[in-house]
């Protein structure tokens, strides 16, 4: 039964990191959790004089640095000058040379979020009109290389560690008292705790260039490591590398004084199960293993209790505030209701350590732990209820996180970050339904073995009877006679002496054939657990939850890293909004607002002429059109005249002709765009009878 349960645990733990390979590595990097919201100039706009200053908003506080925002000109060269100022706690600026060409310039950004990720991005304005450039706006930003491979790759390691660390340790002391002495669990423990504190340097390490250029030979850079040491998430780093140093402590006090502790109330139990068979018939041989058994345990009950108190309530705060320093650097620290959200992610965090972390350890219990020290039906149990308590604890703590973080019905199937968090709920679900099975099969592993004990007392009842029997044989025989059988067993009872006496001078054979015989009990032991079809089934079961398991934590590691739905669905209204100006401007649909110069080289022939087209789409709209002579004020010209031209397709010239409304104002109703597209509008303007000019500007409508 062995040989075919292995290569299938080795085929499923493959499988399973296979799958959760492929989610880390296919995973989109790091997505912006600030959001812009906003700038000025908007993106896509085209204004007539260069701004004197950049300023962008977003959807909460960042960290800048001296090349957080950079401005380029169409030849990639930057114009920007002075470092980011901030303007309020979520509005920062950076000023512009002065005297600036026409053309299109393309602002980029890279800054830290106030929940730790890296937000990147870029966008483009003109001035004047737009123009060709060589900048590409999707620039790479410093999470998508090897170092936000990495960087990643150090989280899921990071949680994972804290998981099997706290879920293990709980798993030791609430359910499973002597599996403190089991190596197995206690190599897993270690594990945990080696590899959540090996993560967490590594962090601290990768944190300067994952947040800065994104090269791998910053990563040593120790000028970068002061600066991440500045920050709020180095610091929670820090203070859970101090945390671990505590949770040390406990490991040796967990597996040390209270492992002896399990270990001698273990063996104080198996004694008081073996006496009573040993002695039956004995009354007072029962009632002094009853008298020690009492002296024993008064003496040392008190003792395990409370080193079980001191060891759940320390390692309760440890754990705490390992779960915090997460808290306090990501998504629970910052939007709705911060001083509510990151006690609720703690506990959430706990939750899902004490069922994932626990499970893991059952797991190992059950395929690696000694046959002296099986895992029972009651602390199979005993992690059940401790298991629901944390499915019901992550269905409520989980509401509540979930409408912090969507905001929205439609945030669950329109962002990503929604479908990750239906992932995960689907996960969830087939774990608690794995879990049912398993917990049928501990009702049927229980029941075998009251079957078992039952069929055990029917061979020692007639065990009994056969040595009565023969005993009153024995009294029916003459006094003084004595059957050859006895004879016999005499002789064989010398022979035996002298190979005992033999046996003694060669101490070291005997331990060998001692150890021979323990391991081939051990063996014989081992292989019928494992043929039990009830165990093997609570195994097969318990392999699958903890497969699903991995699985569910890697999706959840990736949810830490994307944009939360509700800043998404708030960045993409900021960008309605922003397309909405610069539609405004002349740079798609919305009403469109042209100014252009003119000069008709005659006497008064100098002045402005400015065109508004609403809606500027498909169909009916209205024009309106005002002249402004040189210090801005209306003026009355002869004549003005309009035409619309679509090149791409060769339409046009549509002519307008506007109706004069007021001095410096015409207007026309129910102009007619018969397609959308890049629209050239010129116009005409006659200062005189023979002095007149035409003047043109593209704009995209519809």
């Amino acid at each position: 039964m062995t040989q075919t349960i292995a290569p299938r645990v080795r085929t499923l733990v493959l499988l399973i990191l296979a799958v959760a390979g492929a989610l880390l590595a296919g995973a989109a990097p790091a997505s912006a959790h600030a959001a812009l919201t906003g700038s000025d100039p908007a993106q896509g706009a085209v204004v007539d004089t260069a701004p004197a200053q950049i300023s962008l908003t977003f959807s909460e506080p960042i960290a800048v640095g001296d090349d957080s925002v950079r401005v380029l000109d169409p030849k990639g060269e930057r114009v920007d000058k002075g470092d980011p100022a901030g303007l309020s706690g979520t509005t920062y600026s950076v000023r512009l040379l002065s005297g600036l060409p026409d053309g299109t310039y393309t602002v980029a950004y890279q800054v830290v979020s106030a929940d730790s990720h890296p937000v990147a991005g870029a966008y483009t304005f003109s001035i004047g009109a737009p123009s060709e450039t060589t900048v590409s706006v999707s620039a790479q930003g410093s999470d998508d290389g090897l170092v936000g491979w990495l960087y990643g790759f150090g989280r899921y390691v990071s949680y994972a560690g804290f998981v099997v660390l706290a879920g293990g340790a709980a798993f030791v002391l609430a359910c499973w008292a002597p599996g403190a002495r089991v190596r197995a669990v206690q190599r897993l423990v270690v594990s945990g705790w080696l590899a959540l504190t090996a993560a967490t340097l590594g962090l601290l390490l990768l944190r300067g260039s994952y947040t800065t250029s994104g090269k791998v030979g910053d990563i040593f850079d120790l000028e970068l490591l002061g600066d991440v040491l500045q920050t709020k998430t180095g610091a929670a780093l820090v203070s859970r590398l101090l945390l671990l140093a505590a949770a040390a402590l406990f490991i040796a006090v967990l597996f040390g004084a209270y492992a002896r502790t399990a270990s001698a109330g273990a063996d104080g139990d198996a004694d008081g199960a073996k006496k009573p068979a040993e002695g039956e018939g004995a009354a007072e041989g029962e009632g002094a293993a009853e008298g020690e058994g009492a002296a024993e345990g008064d003496g040392g009950e008190p003792d395990k209790r409370d080193l079980t108190f001191g060891l759940a309530l320390g390692g309760t705060v440890v754990a705490a505030g390992l779960a915090a320093s997460w808290a306090m650097s990501e998504h629970a620290s910052q939007g709705l209701q911060p001083g509510v959200a990151m006690p609720v992610d703690v506990v959430h965090l706990l939750a899902v350590a004490a069922w994932l972390g626990g499970l893991t350890t059952l797991l190992v219990a059950l395929y690696r732990g000694p046959v002296e020290t099986p895992v029972g039906r009651d602390a199979v149990r005993r992690f059940s209820r401790l298991a629901f308590g944390s499915v019901v604890t992550l269905a409520v703590t989980g509401v509540y996180q979930s409408w912090r973080q969507l905001g929205s019905w439609s945030a669950f199937t329109d962002t990503r970050y929604g479908q990750l968090l239906l992932v995960k709920i689907a996960l969830v679900a087939v774990m608690v339904a794995v879990a049912y099975l398993s917990r049928r099969w501990t009702h049927r592993l229980a029941e075998a073995r009251i079957s078992a004990a039952e069929e055990e007392k029917r061979p020692a009842v007639s065990a009994r009877s056969e040595e009565t029997e023969a005993s009153e044989e024995e009294e029916k025989q003459p006094a003084g006679t004595a059957p050859a059988e006895a004879s016999d067993a005499s002789e064989a009872s010398g022979a035996s002496e002298a190979k005992k006496t033999r046996a003694g001078h060669d101490a070291v054979r005997a331990a060998q054939l001692a150890r021979q015989r323990a391991a081939t009990e051990a063996a014989r032991q081992k292989r019928l657990r494992d043929a039990d079809p009830n165990r093997f089934g609570l195994r097969r079961s318990v392999l699958t939850e903890a497969g699903v398991a991995v699985v569910l934590l890697a999706v959840t590691t990736v949810l830490t890293q994307t944009e939360p739905g509700r800043t998404e669905q708030e960045a993409k209204a900021a960008a309605a909004t922003s397309s909405s100006a610069a539609e405004g401007t002349g740079q798609g649909s919305g009403a469109v607002s042209l100014t252009m110069p003119f000069d008709t080289g005659g006497r008064n022939g100098k002045g402005v002429v400015s065109i508004d087209l609403d809606p500027a789409r498909v169909g009916d709209n209205s024009l309106h059109v005002y002249v402004e002579g040189p210090d801005g004020t209306p003026v009355d010209v002869p004549e003005v005249k309009l035409a619309l031209t679509l090149t791409a397709t060769d339409i046009g010239p549509l002519p307008v002709a506007p109706d004069h409304v007021t001095t410096g104002h015409w207007s026309a109703s129910a102009v007619q765009i018969p397609m959308a597209g890049d629209w050239k509008v010129e116009v005409t303007v006659r200062t005189s009878d023979i002095d007149q000019v035409t003047v043109s500007k593209n704009a995209q409508i519809g």
